[in-house]
């Protein structure tokens, strides 16, 4: 397996496991020396992970760090691991601040085994960072985590690459943090700045008004748009337009109303105008072509949402549904199909496990392949 499919793997096993991790040296054996290991560490031999690393830092004597990872005989990342679901905040991170400074590591990961923060220190020589440059978590996997990851692996670790990359990650990461927040209450300052481009008169505070909602309403028409945009693309050529509505950047999820192309639909289905495409589907649907996306080019993996549920179609034809999602109640549902095309609808509790049935995907993926290899020859 390459590193995004051990990566997949093991988080594929964390809703299942997870529940049953009371301590923290379950959730190590579990999951973070799995997760070391998937970086291309030996976890076995001290050489190159050193277990309970003990320095002398002359504050605690005795003190251990939970891992250490060796390269070129020298310590290069610190781990501190929490019990699974423990609590990641700062204050919980008191060894790492502590050995940051007294070894060669440049880079700390504090993880209960599902979150992943990892520290430099950016901000001063040898003083560990308080706001982490990368926050990955297992169950939320994505191609952009997976190859920041992957600059830590054994093979591919060279420090200066690592630093420059994690000064970008951090900064465009606060940098998005404040945007999200002026998108959702644009400040005096933002206001201004858009205003004195656009008005060249004195801004009362009926105009401050007046220019902060037109700036909040431009702000959320532009970020749709582009939404909208990379949805289309992900969804393949020919694909129904995508109409995105942002009602709210913070808390409440991006709402998006898609316009359905029906023109395909079978004759015993209502037609539908318009439906919600929530968040969780369009992030059901993504797992779903990351799991076939070895067996089938991802293009031909289509989403058609329709008020009942959230179908996953290959080629875009209703005689090849690959899956359904019913995520519009309290229960979540998973619609699977066999070889005679009929459905069976399967509870889920989280998206994750959608994972779990990766098999009966591939297995009525590969059904229709072989029906089209079939009618080819015929």
């Amino acid at each position: 397996m390459d590193f995004s499919d051990k990566l997949q793997a093991l988080a594929a096993k964390i809703p299942a496991l997870c529940p049953r991790l009371q301590t923290e040296e379950a959730t190590k054996n579990a999951l973070v020396m799995p997760f070391i290991a998937a970086l291309g560490y030996d976890v076995f031999d001290p050489m190159e992970v050193i277990p309970e690393f003990i320095a002398d830092h002359g504050i605690k004597k005795g003190e251990k760090v939970d891992y250490a990872l060796v390269k070129d005989d020298q310590i290069i990342v610190i781990f501190e691991c929490k019990h699974c679901g423990g609590d990641l905040s700062v204050q919980h991170a008191s060894q790492l601040f502590r050995y940051f400074g007294v070894t060669t590591a440049r880079v700390g990961v504090l993880t209960n085994g599902v979150q992943y923060r990892f520290f430099t220190d950016l901000e001063s020589p040898n003083k560990m960072d308080e706001v982490p440059f990368l926050e990955v978590d297992m169950t939320r996997l994505n191609d952009s985590l997976v190859a920041e990851l992957k600059k830590l692996t054994k093979p591919a670790f060279n420090l200066d690459e690592l630093l420059t990359g994690a000064a970008d990650l951090k900064y465009t990461r606060e940098i998005k943090r404040l945007m999200s927040e002026q998108l959702d209450a644009p400040s005096d300052e933002f206001v201004k700045m858009f205003a004195s481009k656009v008005f060249s008169g004195p801004l009362t505070p009926a105009r401050r008004e007046y220019f902060g909602g037109l700036t909040q309403r431009a702000f959320k028409s532009l970020l749709s748009e582009q939404i909208s945009q990379r949805l289309q693309s992900a969804m393949g050529e020919g694909a129904a337009p995508v109409n995105l509505s942002v009602h709210s950047a913070n808390p409440a999820p991006i709402n998006v109303e898609v316009t359905v192309d029906n023109s395909n639909e079978q004759e015993n289905e209502p037609k539908k105008d318009a439906v919600n495409t929530t968040e969780d589907e369009l992030q059901g649907f993504y797992i779903i072509k990351a799991i076939l996306r070895q067996n089938v080019e991802p293009l031909r993996i289509i989403a058609r949402d329709t008020q009942s549920y959230f179908g996953v179609l290959l080629d875009d034809n209703n005689r090849k549904p690959l899956a359904r999602l019913y995520f519009n109640r309290g229960q979540k549902y998973l619609g699977l199909f066999d070889e005679a095309r009929q459905e069976t609808k399967l509870p889920i509790a989280d998206l994750n496990d959608i994972y779990d049935h990766a098999d009966e995907l591939k297995r009525v993926l590969a059904f229709y392949e072989k029906t089209n290899q079939t009618a080819g020859e015929g």
